[in-house]
């Protein structure tokens, strides 16, 4: 009795039009390997084909493996988002995809870990090249260590729209500021954020920034923890000339505790008289 897997084999090299693309879904791993033989097969065929989240990896590494296939960046794209293509696969496919297809891979759930770190990476070392256009379509839609080297790069036309990134993270904000050289628009950008400028570690770190507003440091001061406030006035942390802020805002809220103290104390009842 032939076997029907041989059968339909044989039909997967030679199939055509409506019955090549059932033959996309076969099943058996053999059968698949046989339509990537057939001179018929195109891109939309093996698009569809890629579209399978259950392909079995040894279909995936034939893709990768024939120049021809990945000469269409369609197929490419594919294969770098398939869920099963081979680590070392999706990592060299991502230094061809375009900016926008690299920036789906970084934000994506289900991605791995390893694979939105390089996709990153790949962005990050393109993005002295992009024109301005590029750059505020990444801030309004990249992942969050992009977003964060836009910021630190302080276009004018750029910074507002960075700012509100869904992406970005407190951690990237902090990273900037941690620069003592940061273009000027940065520091008031933040300063004037309705969400980064209500966190306490980033007035904690504008604070420190030597290119704050006097007037901000000073609106920030009361809300600063007295151990923050002492960790800040130690020699060599902020300017002279902010220290002293910071010294009479310790001597302030020391006072104050002390006058707590003293209310809180009972007052003393006076002596009973001696009874005879």
């Amino acid at each position: 009795m032939p076997d029907p897997k041989n059968k339909d084999r044989e039909r997967a090299y030679a199939a055509s039009g409506e019955e090549l693309a059932g033959l996309l879904h076969h099943p058996a791993a053999d059968v698949l390997l046989a339509v990537l033989e057939n001179p018929a097969l195109d891109e939309s065929h093996v698009c569809l084909l890629l579209e399978r989240k259950d392909l079995p990896g040894e279909i995936l590494e034939e893709v990768a493996r024939r120049k021809a296939l990945l000469k269409s960046y369609r197929v490419k794209r594919s294969l770098a988002f398939h869920p099963r293509t081979p680590r070392l696969v999706s990592l060299r496919l991502l230094r061809d995809l375009y900016l926008m297809d690299l920036v789906q891979v970084a934000i994506l759930p289900g991605v791995s870990a390893e694979l939105k770190r390089n996709a990153e990476e790949q962005l990050l070392a393109r993005l002295p090249q992009l024109p301005l256009g590029q750059k505020i379509t990444l801030a309004r839609r990249g992942p969050a260590r992009v977003a964060g080297a836009l910021l630190a790069e302080g276009h004018a036309q750029v910074i507002s729209i960075v700012l509100d990134n869904p992406y970005m993270t407190e951690a990237q904000i902090l990273r900037a500021l941690s620069r003592e050289k940061l273009p000027t628009s940065v520091i008031p950008a933040i300063v004037q954020h309705r969400k980064w400028s209500i966190i306490y570690n980033v007035r904690l770190a504008l604070v420190r920034h030597p290119a704050t507003p006097l007037a901000s440091v000073l609106s920030y001061l009361p809300e600063l923890t007295v151990s923050d406030l002492r960790e800040l006035a130690a020699p060599g942390i902020v300017p002279e000339s902010l220290r002293k802020y910071l010294q009479a805002e310790v001597q302030r809220r020391m006072r104050a505790s002390e006058k707590a103290a003293s209310r809180s104390v009972p007052a003393k009842d006076p002596p009973e008289p001696d009874q005879e």
